[in-house]
């Protein structure tokens, strides 16, 4: 009888290099949100696969950048932390966009880590296959990597490869999570992000990262509907206007997109009610930090 294999993989990379997009590949589901903008993940996600011999706990960590404001200081350090708790280190980077200053940024922090690094390089479906070997020969010069694998997240190329490398790997282990478990998170967490991810996907570069979501109440009804109240929490009254959009129409999209994710995770009929709320600089204020769920033992 073969022995069970498990461990824990964080997934680092800059920001916007598909860390999100492979981790819900993996897990088949949603549980990270999507966005081309940058610095999307704010906390660590905890993605679980299981199968017959083994479970593999992934660990979506917020791109590692240098910090503006506390809540970037925040984001940093949950990502630096999660490389000496687990048992390998996928870096992830974007094929497209190749080095830049901020992979070196990241190469300097894992000199200290003694843990296998993969280099994962992301997005071959956007370059051509000429121009990959280059990107891999100036890699491999600065820093000792476990192994090198391509892929594409979005298309899904090399991910079942990678998968197989990793379980390889694996020391024997505990099944941490039921085998139907894919996350770590609570719903209540997961509907807040789903929530965000649509402001971000639908404001486009006129909200930045200014904003929060507040699950104020989940309520189950008789009818088996589940009924919603959350506050979309920004900084200034020119971004809630923004938010709100003419007639409301904005915050009208953002609920419809959001509730079809949520009813998708819930499995069940789903009535959303949306706020705006302005509390200013509220990311760089520690209280407002603590009571958005950014714990204020991890900055």
């Amino acid at each position: 009888m073969n022995s069970f294999k498990s461990g824990f993989v964080a997934i680092i990379g800059r920001p916007n290099v598909g860390k999100s997009t492979f981790m819900n590949r993996v897990i088949g589901q949603k549980i990270a949100i999507m966005s081309d903008k940058p610095q999307t993940t704010r906390n660590k996600i905890q993605g679980v696969l299981t199968d017959q011999d083994s479970q593999l706990v992934f660990i979506d960590t917020p791109g590692i950048h240098k910090p503006k404001h506390r809540l970037g200081d925040f984001m940093v350090k949950i990502a630096e932390n999660t490389l000496n708790e687990v048992d390998a280190i996928l870096f992830m980077i974007n094929a497209k966009e190749g080095y830049g200053k901020g992979d070196q940024y990241i190469l300097d922090r894992l000199q200290e880590v003694k843990r296998p690094v993969y280099l994962i390089i992301n997005k071959i479906d956007l370059i051509h296959p000429d121009e990959l070997f280059p990107l891999i020969e100036k890699y491999k010069d600065k820093h000792k990597f476990e192994e090198v694998i391509p892929i594409s997240a979005l298309e899904g190329n090399n991910v079942d490869h990678l998968l197989d490398v990793l379980k390889e790997k694996l020391p024997e282990g505990p099944q941490f999570y039921p085998e139907d478990q894919v996350t770590d998170h609570p719903e209540r967490f997961i509907i807040g992000e789903l929530i965000r991810e649509k402001v971000l996907q639908l404001t486009h570069e006129e909200i930045p990262h200014s904003i929060a979501v507040v699950i104020e109440n989940i309520e189950k009804r008789e009818s088996n509907a589940v009924f919603i109240q959350a506050i979309i929490i920004t900084e200034r009254s020119t971004q809630k206007g923004i938010l709100i959009g003419k007639q409301g129409n904005m915050l009208k999209n953002i609920g419809k997109n959001a509730r079809k994710d949520i009813e998708a995770l819930l499995g069940s009929k789903v009535y959303l009610e949306l706020w705006i709320k302005v509390k200013k600089d509220w990311r760089n204020k520690q209280t407002q930090l603590k009571e958005y769920g950014f714990r204020s033992d991890e900055y």
